[in-house]
């Protein structure tokens, strides 16, 4: 069986990679909750500090409070 990365589709050949490969994915996506847009992290900041939503014409900021990590808002299949 095979786990595959959904931030940059890497797979791995078992949990425990997929776990830690996870931990420092560098195409982490968040999602706003605002405006439904979802896109890789680095581009929602620009000193690690503060994230607001890349969309021009939305307002959202925040880590936590409208910007989310898809990882969080994912249905896993059990």
């Amino acid at each position: 069986m095979t786990y595959t990365c959904r931030n940059c589709k890497r797979t791995f050949t078992s949990e425990l990679e997929l776990e830690l490969h996870r931990d420092g994915c560098s195409d982490e996506q968040l999602f706003c909750e605002l405006c439904g847009e979802r896109f890789p992290e680095r581009t929602a900041t620009t000193d690690g500090w503060r994230f607001s939503c890349p969309n021009d014409d939305c307002d959202g900021e925040g880590l936590e409070e409208d910007l989310h990590s898809v990882s969080d808002v994912l249905l896993v299949e059990q």
